[in-house]
């Protein structure tokens, strides 16, 4: 046996402990999910063929969770896309308590989302520290949580804790770019915009697009604060895929169960995939 292949022998070796793993809790587990979608009932297995998408397509409560996710990240992503972006150039400057306030927007990742979401809910709940000062001031109290304004109840949640860590993304990005060329620029007379808009942010590029990423693949991964903000039935504006499946789960659907999820993963395979072929279109920024 050539050095060659006892190298790769032995990193089969090492790998096949996680490779065995991957294929028996998710390999299988996906393919057994795919296979649920083309049938009727457990048991018997039988085929079915596209009723359970059909079915799907058809339900309220499907309709309602689809809109309300997709709802939710086109407007989040981009929120804190320019949240994220403003705070980061910001706080990239020097200045007095600059090393604090970075501090401040890291807190988020350490906290637990259970005491996160605890805190919002003594903010927003009905007989919370907002309606609290609105009967000081005879303002008519608001159901937060248990009407449409959960939706953006969640979304400040969402914002207030992903988005210290695309702060330290974009920072890292910053921190990347040679100052050289804002000397050069400055030399030949470039004020801070021109500067800021023709070398920072297309230097930035691949940082913006790995901030993209994680930001989509957060508001998918929402339903924690999303349902301990709301239970097993939340309002109907913050009724997410999440809850649809997990509900159907309780119930033991399992085809319906399946059929949402497989779905879920076709949009974000073919998302990713979209971005991932533009980047490589448009190509990345060397410096």
């Amino acid at each position: 046996m050539t050095g060659r292949k006892r190298e790769a022998m032995s990193g089969l070796m090492f790998a096949a402990p996680f490779l065995f793993g991957f294929a028996a809790f998710f390999v299988v587990p996906f393919l057994i999910s795919v296979v649920f979608t083309f049938t009727k009932n457990a048991n018997g297995l039988k085929f079915a063929g596209l009723d359970n998408y059909i079915d799907l397509f058809g339900s309220s409560a499907f309709q309602t969770a689809a809109y309300n996710t997709f709802r939710f990240i086109l407007i989040g992503v981009p929120l804190i896309m320019v949240l994220s972006t403003l705070l980061a150039l910001l706080l990239h400057k020097r200045f007095l308590g600059s090393s604090f306030y970075r501090s401040v927007f890291l807190y988020p990742l350490v906290v637990p989302v259970a005491a996160t979401v605890m805190v919002f809910q003594l903010v927003f709940a009905e007989s919370g520290v907002i309606n609290t000062i609105y009967a000081w001031f005879g303002l008519p109290i608001e159901n937060w949580l248990a009407s449409d304004r959960a939706f953006y109840v969640l979304m400040i949640l969402y914002l207030w804790k992903n988005c210290g860590y695309n702060i330290v993304l974009i920072m890292a990005g910053l921190n990347s770019i040679p100052y050289a060329f804002h000397e050069a620029a400055q030399v030949e007379g470039a004020s801070r915009w021109q500067i800021l808009r023709h070398i920072t942010i297309p230097l930035l590029a691949p940082s913006f697009f790995f901030v993209f990423v994680v930001s989509i693949i957060n508001s998918f991964k929402c339903f924690r604060e999303a349902f301990l903000l709301g239970g097993f039935i939340p309002h109907k504006s913050i009724y997410m895929l999440q809850h649809f499946m997990n509900n159907n789960f309780t119930n033991l659907n399992y085809q319906r169960l399946s059929t949402a999820a497989f779905l879920v993963f076709i949009v974000i395979f073919a998302l990713v995939f979209v971005l991932f072929w533009m980047r490589r279109k448009a190509g990345d920024i060397q410096l």
